[in-house]
């Protein structure tokens, strides 16, 4: 009996196992049926088809407001200052006194030149009676002369005035001192207008000509832009950093742009009509720094292009290299897609 029930267990045993073995069997199956229902898909994207357009060419450069003149004020020798007429800060106008130096040489030279007019004035009376010669007269004119000239020299370096119109920016004496030929006397700045000194590559030296437009701005007035225009451009080429100078006039009318403010200066060559195409669409690709874009073909397929990019405007590119007026391409579902394969196009 206990013979019988060992020979039922073991059986039973060996049906489970080789049940258990089916089950496996089947399921090694079912990953090879599965395989084979996997269907390939099309890469979707989105694409824009890209136009011409003009394009404003310009650069940016960094420079520093300059006075359009500067005039040093100072008598042409040392002598005693009687009076000051200015401070520092103030706006002159040309032509205005500014200071007086010591007059006691200007009044005795003007009381030689009295006489001297009184003198000429005899003499050419004495001549048109034939009283003298000619050459006496013409000896006594020129005695006057050079004493004229002699007061006019002495008188504009008594009375200092300033040629320029602008705004004093120094003041290195005071009244009373004895001028000492070191310093001038005083510095006159003119403000209306400024300029400025830029440094502009030489691969835009063709582009560039005289009244040409420019737009800065200074750190000191935020927010604030100023016009001006190239007023001259030099002859010559820096041969250290391969640049030109040109020099910007800005009118500063409202006298804001002071001398020694730090500017940003962006100016303006002209416009180029070129393709134009979407932030979105160009590929950068790591480390090169090169850029690319997907241009969409009449078959439906994609072709991966090197581009040369100018000026960004915006969420926008002009493109120099690498794409045509009215190609469209790929500006959404770059990275489901390669060079040569077919996509599918969606709004």
């Amino acid at each position: 009996m206990k013979s019988y029930f060992r020979t039922l267990g073991f059986a039973a045993l060996v049906a489970v196992v080789a049940s258990c073995g089916s089950f496996k069997k089947s399921d090694d199956k079912a990953p090879e049926a599965a395989a084979d229902t996997v269907v390939a898909v099309t890469p979707k994207v989105s694409v824009a088809q890209v136009g011409m357009r003009d394009v404003i060419q310009s650069g940016t450069y960094t420079s520093t407001v300059k006075a359009y003149a500067v005039n040093n004020i100072a008598p042409q020798s040392a002598s005693r200052i009687k009076k000051i007429r200015v401070e520092i800060g103030d706006f002159v106008h040309a032509g205005q006194v500014l200071a007086e130096m010591d007059i006691a040489n200007l009044q005795q030279v003007k009381l030689q030149l009295v006489n001297d007019s009184t003198e000429l004035a005899r003499i050419q009376g004495l001549f048109e009676v034939g009283a003298v010669s000619k050459s006496d007269l013409d000896q006594m004119k020129l005695a006057y002369n050079v004493r004229k000239t002699s007061y006019d020299n002495l008188k504009e370096n008594t009375i200092l005035r300033t040629p320029i119109s602008g705004v004093v920016t120094a003041r290195n004496y005071d009244k009373g001192d004895m001028y000492s030929m070191q310093q001038p006397l005083y510095t006159v700045q003119q403000i209306t207008p400024v300029k400025l000194l830029v440094g502009i590559s030489e691969s835009e030296y063709t582009k560039v000509k005289k009244g040409d437009a420019v737009s800065l701005t200074v750190e000191a007035l935020p927010g604030q832009t100023f016009k001006g225009t190239i007023d001259r451009i030099y002859p010559v080429m820096d041969a250290a950093t391969h640049t030109f100078t040109v020099e910007v006039k800005v009118p500063n009318t409202d006298r804001k742009l002071r001398p020694g403010m730090y500017a940003k200066v962006v100016v303006t060559f002209g416009k180029n009509h070129s393709v134009i195409i979407p932030d979105k669409a160009v590929v950068r690709q790591q480390g090169a720094g090169d850029k690319f874009v997907y241009v969409l073909n009449e078959d439906g397929t994609v072709s991966f292009r090197k581009v040369v990019l100018g000026v960004r405007m915006d969420n926008e590119y002009e493109v120099l290299e690498g794409v045509n007026d009215g190609d469209k391409v790929v500006i959404d579902g770059h990275l489901r897609i390669r060079d040569g394969i077919e996509v599918e196009v969606v709004e």
